[in-house]
């Protein structure tokens, strides 16, 4: 089977082309980061004007790449949620719209299951069962997955996820959007042991997160840097560096029990965060401890893409799942009432 994924969930289109046999036969994305960073953010309006103008070329593009045609094309699988409505139906409106033109099905993905199943993708894929954290700019999750569809949420951020904290703190620093890679080019020049933040919630038990008291320390530190006078640029590498490694220490942390309540030695990190080197080398390293594993997507893939999307909805595909023609779309939608395959 051949699939045709599209992403449109916030700032980035992705298309992909998956072969259910061949594997991932080309793949195409656009970034929307120059249109938003002058707004220190994601302005959704923009995101969705922007995704109508790529959509079209990028599918050429991808098509082209591929040496296929339309009529090759045998389903569509396209980003239903979460994300920003507006660009979430450019997407789906899009999926739709050449579903019913050529004559083929098309199915809705879980965004944050893309994420989730993108380490698929890679020559060393995960077995089921395994605990998977998905870290992003939206989402901070532990889930244990048994299989495509078989979800149990383990524990979630209470307030900002990892993703939006870096990107908060970057601001407040005068740093560009998005602040997740500037935080990490900083914290490698950063000055060991010169500030400690704290690790939230690690105190106690429970898998739960929050990021928002580290946002707030952060701000103080920085204020209090520049109260006193002193060289703000290594403050920034300082306070970078510090910030980020309360982050992936919480998130270690938290990893570890999540693995020590299931039972389970094999963890997966998807999202945005997952991309991060620091990050990866604790989970590397307390997985070795526990002589377990760790298994993510190749940098490009951790962010939003049409691959994760192309290969969840080949899978849905191939069980007999599909859409009729209603576009329908969900800002907000558990990952836990996805049916089973």
């Amino acid at each position: 089977m051949l699939v045709l994924g599209l992403e449109t969930s916030c700032d980035e289109t992705g298309v992909a082309l998956y072969d259910s046999e061949r594997g991932l036969l080309a793949d195409a994305l656009f970034s929307q980061i120059d249109l938003h960073r002058v707004y220190g953010g994601v302005v959704p309006e923009l995101a969705s004007r922007d995704h109508v103008k790529r959509m079209l070329p990028l599918i050429r593009q991808v098509l082209g790449e591929a040496g296929k045609q339309a009529s090759d094309i045998d389903a569509l699988a396209y980003t239903a949620g979460p994300g920003l409505v507006g660009a979430l139906l450019v997407g789906a409106s899009c999926a739709q719209a050449l579903a019913f033109a050529w004559g083929v099905p098309a199915v809705g993905v879980h965004h944050m299951e893309g994420h989730l199943l993108a380490p698929m993708l890679e020559e060393q894929p995960p077995a089921f069962p395994f605990v998977a954290l998905l870290v992003s700019g939206g989402h901070t999750q532990l889930v244990r997955v048994d299989g495509i569809g078989q979800y149990q949420l383990l524990g979630e951020s209470l307030d900002d996820a990892a993703g939006e904290a870096f990107d908060k703190t970057a601001k407040l620093m005068g740093l560009n959007y998005p602040g997740g890679p500037e935080i990490a080019k900083l914290a490698e020049q950063g000055t060991p042991g010169r500030f400690v933040f704290p690790r939230p919630m690690t105190d106690r038990p429970g898998l739960d997160f929050s990021f928002s008291g580290l946002k707030t320390f952060a701000l103080n530190t920085w204020q209090q840097c520049r109260t006193r006078g002193d060289d703000l640029d290594q403050a920034r590498r300082d306070i970078a560096l510090a910030f980020q490694q309360a982050v992936v220490e919480t998130l270690t942390i938290k990893c570890k029990r999540a693995l020590k309540q299931t039972g389970l030695n094999s963890l997966v990190i998807a999202g945005g965060v997952s991309a991060n080197k620091a990050l990866r080398e604790h989970l590397e390293r307390m997985l070795g401890e526990m002589k377990g594993k760790v298994f993510y997507a190749r940098p490009r893939f951790c962010t939003d893409n049409g691959a994760m999307i192309a290969y969840a909805g080949c899978q849905r595909l191939l069980a007999g799942q599909h859409e009729d023609l209603a576009i329908k779309v969900q800002a907000r939608w558990s990952m836990e009432s996805l049916p089973a395959l």
